[in-house]
C-alpha cells in the first residue's frame, strides 16, 4: 500500500537513496538496492510503488508495477502497523495487495512471502501488529515487527529473507 515505508526500508538496508516523503504515491517507479549482510551474503531488493485496488486491470499503473514483481524470488509485504487516523486494518492492506498480485499472475501466490509490520515505533502500532500477526500466522505467513526509521527488527527480517533465498 502507499506510504507504508517501503522506500524508507530500502534506504535503511541498502545504499539506495529513493525519494522519501510523507504523502501517498511518492515512489513512482521501482527502485533497486543491494543488501550486504556483511558475511559474504548479499541480495537485491526492489521497492515497488504502492498498488491500489484494481491494479491487476491496469488501474494506477498497476501493470507497470506488477510486472516487476514477477522477477522476484521472495515477496516481502511492508505493512503499516501504525495507521494514519480512523479505522486501520493492516490485514486488509496485506490482503488487498496480495489479491491484486494473484489476480495479475496466480503464480505469484506460490512464492515465499514475508510480512514486515512497519512503523512499530509509533503509538498504537504494537497492538495493531499483535492482532495482525495472530491472523497472518494462521495463514502460514512469517511476520516481523520492524521500524524502518529506527532500525528495530530489521536484522531479523533480513535473516528471514536470506533464509527464504537459501543464502
Amino acid at each position: 500500500m502507499p506510504n507504508a515505508g517501503k522506500s524508507t526500508l530500502l534506504s535503511r538496508i541498502s545504499a539506495a537513496r529513493p525519494k522519501i516523503a510523507d504523502y501517498p504515491f511518492t515512489t513512482t517507479r521501482p527502485n533497486l538496492g543491494v543488501v550486504d549482510l556483511g558475511d559474504g551474503r548479499s541480495f537485491v531488493v526492489a521497492d515497488i510503488p504502492g498498488l491500489i485496488e484494481g491494479a491487476h486491470t491496469g488501474s494506477g499503473l498497476g501493470h507497470d508495477f506488477l510486472r516487476h514483481i514477477e522477477r522476484t524470488k521472495v515477496i516481502v509485504h511492508v505493512v503499516d502497523m501504525a495507521g494514519m487516523g480512523g479505522e486501520h486494518d493492516p490485514v486488509w492492506d496485506f490482503e488487498t495487495v496480495n489479491d491484486e498480485m494473484k489476480l495479475y499472475n496466480p503464480e505469484l501466490a506460490t512464492r515465499p512471502t514475508i510480512i514486515a509490520g512497519n512503523k512499530i515505533d509509533l503509538p498504537g502500532s504494537g497492538e495493531h501488529y499483535e492482532k495482525a500477526r495472530n491472523i497472518l500466522c494462521k495463514l502460514g505467513l512469517e511476520t516481523y515487527s520492524i521500524s524502518a526509521v529506527t532500525g528495530e527488527g530489521i536484522k531479523d527480517l533480513l535473516e528471514a529473507i536470506a533464509k527464504a533465498l537459501n543464502l
